[in-house]
């Protein structure tokens, strides 16, 4: 029987929720926290295939619209979410990483702003995360970042800026002279200095852009290299490669 979990996370209502899909991490760290959305029509579907042993596919933790918060496999081992991801110079994404799933029906089903309630959950739950495991802001992605051939999500509309105010994620904030100096920047080599890895470079520049120049899903303009591109992919260049 599925029952509230007393945890560490205060004010936060965690249920367990296990999943069987998980092995161990070996003596591999846990150094980066992803971030997907489930892309199902409803949070029960993402639920049970989360937890269901022929799907073959787990996180650690789900949160639901109202800001519950699923936990399906302990910290300490090595959740089934990343696939055949890719960052820097890790390619076992599953084994460096704690995968957080937000419940959302993604871009195939309805995609949608994802509700303050929920935003306010996931930034509890992602900050003792991070504190526990000594993860740095930068190391803070999207799954669309260590699979951006195959990914989109958690998709444009879910909010970096305001996360990386909190410390859950960087945001670049980019000076006069970091303008000047992105101006002759080649953007696709710079993709993958960040970390991007992408048979298609055109699909890193569409990640790029869903997690760090969300504007030009609005304005119409994504996958065009724009000034802003330049400069706030140079400026994170600077500070964060």
């Amino acid at each position: 029987m599925v029952g509230e979990r007393k945890g560490s996370i205060k004010r936060m209502k965690i249920i367990d929720k296990p999943s069987p899909n998980y092995n161990d991490r070996g003596d591999v760290k846990p150094s980066i926290l992803l971030m997907h959305y489930t892309g199902m029509k409803t949070a029960q579907e993402a639920l049970d295939r989360l937890t269901d042993e022929a799907s073959e596919v787990s996180a650690h933790y789900t949160v639901d619209v109202d800001g519950t918060i699923y936990k399906h496999v302990d910290e300490d081992k090595r959740a089934w979410h990343a696939g055949a991801g890719a960052w820097r110079n890790l390619t076992n994404i599953n084994s460096h990483s704690i995968g957080i799933e937000i419940v959302n029906k993604g871009h195939e089903f309805g995609y949608e702003a994802f509700p303050d309630v929920q935003i306010k959950a996931i930034k509890g739950l992602a900050l003792e995360i991070m504190e526990r495991h000594d993860i740095l802001p930068e190391n803070v992605l999207a799954h669309s970042d260590v699979a951006p051939d195959r990914k989109e999500d958690p998709g444009e509309l879910f909010p970096w800026k305001e996360l990386a105010t909190h410390g859950i994620g960087v945001w670049p904030e980019v000076s006069v002279e970091d303008t000047v100096k992105a101006t002759g920047i080649d953007v696709f080599q710079a993709l993958k200095d960040f970390g991007y890895h992408a048979d298609d470079q055109q699909k890193a520049l569409f990640a790029f852009q869903r997690h760090f120049e969300p504007e030009v899903f609005v304005g119409g303009h994504a996958g065009e290299v724009t000034s802003r591109t330049k400069s706030r992919l140079y400026t994170l260049l600077a500070r964060y490669s």
